[in-house]
């Protein structure tokens, strides 16, 4: 039997429905997410793109997204390197990034690395901090004013420092936006920083997410990321959540301090690969 990936620039209603079937059948095995979120989102709200997909005969065996950049990245459901696919896509693009999901090493063409960091709330109780004040966030009215601070926090990053108006309000729109998850902290009035939280509902274990932290510049090194962080993990215990996750770059040092002097501990490292055509 001959099987080959198959490129298209748009998924029919039956593909979407494929790949999420794909998708979630993967996550099953693996306990745990098979593919990037904005690249699942892809999917579902069939965004046209770069799509690759592995047949045998009716079935679909394998989906890859390929999101366009000054260098594409590339992702696998389940997270691995098929190097089939990996010569289709080099024949189309002379150089690609491809994430590889669980790594056990370090390879030599990998060129950022990811860590996935976990804690239990068994033990999480609140903490106040009366330097400032702190509210839930109010879509429509903050998204402005966040959105500025998330981007000066976050300017060197390459995903979070780039979001415009419709990256937050797509967010905002998704079925698991839960505002009263979603925390600002003002100091004399400004916007100091933020937690935003989520709680995956659809695995075997509910658990919570930290998913966006942020800390304006001109506030950073005051320990409002600690505060803000504390307050996120309080909200996602109150919602009956016992453990909480949350993303972070290796090379990120004020970030992996603040979040093991947390309680917080390295579960898993990703690896963003770099390959060339020869």
């Amino acid at each position: 039997m001959v099987m080959s990936w198959q490129r298209s620039s748009s998924l029919t209603s039956m593909q979407r429905l494929a790949v999420l079937d794909l998708i979630n059948h993967t996550e099953a095995l693996l306990e745990r997410e098979s593919l990037d979120e904005t690249r699942r989102r892809s999917v579902v709200h069939g965004w046209p793109g770069e799509h690759w997909m592995l047949y045998s005969d009716d079935r679909l065996l394998g989906y890859a997204n390929v999101t366009m950049a000054a260098i594409p990245s590339v992702e696998m459901v389940g997270g691995g390197v098929d190097p089939a696919l990996l010569d289709a896509i080099l024949r189309v693009h002379p150089e690609i990034d491809w994430w590889e999901r669980d790594t056990k090493n370090r390879p030599e063409n990998a060129i950022r690395t990811l860590k996935l960091m976990s804690r239990t709330l068994h033990d999480i109780v609140p903490l106040s901090d009366d330097r400032g004040h702190s509210r839930i966030f109010e879509p429509g009215s903050d998204d402005e004013i966040w959105l500025a601070q998330n981007n000066a926090a976050f300017a060197d990053h390459p995903e979070q420092g780039t979001w415009r108006l419709a990256d937050l309000q797509s967010r905002l729109e998704e079925p698991w936006f839960d505002p009263s998850g979603f925390f600002l902290y003002f100091v004399d009035g400004v916007l100091a920083a933020s937690c935003w939280t989520r709680v995956h509902e659809l695995y075997r274990e509910r658990f919570g997410e930290i998913y966006v932290l942020t800390v304006g510049p001109n506030f950073q090194g005051r320990g409002f990321g600690k505060t803000l962080l504390h307050a996120g993990l309080v909200a996602l215990r109150r919602k009956g959540v016992t453990r909480a996750e949350l993303f972070v770059d290796a090379d990120n040092e004020p970030a992996n301090s603040l979040y093991i002097g947390m309680g917080f501990q390295v579960v898993r490292e990703d690896q963003l690969l770099r390959f060339r055509r020869d």
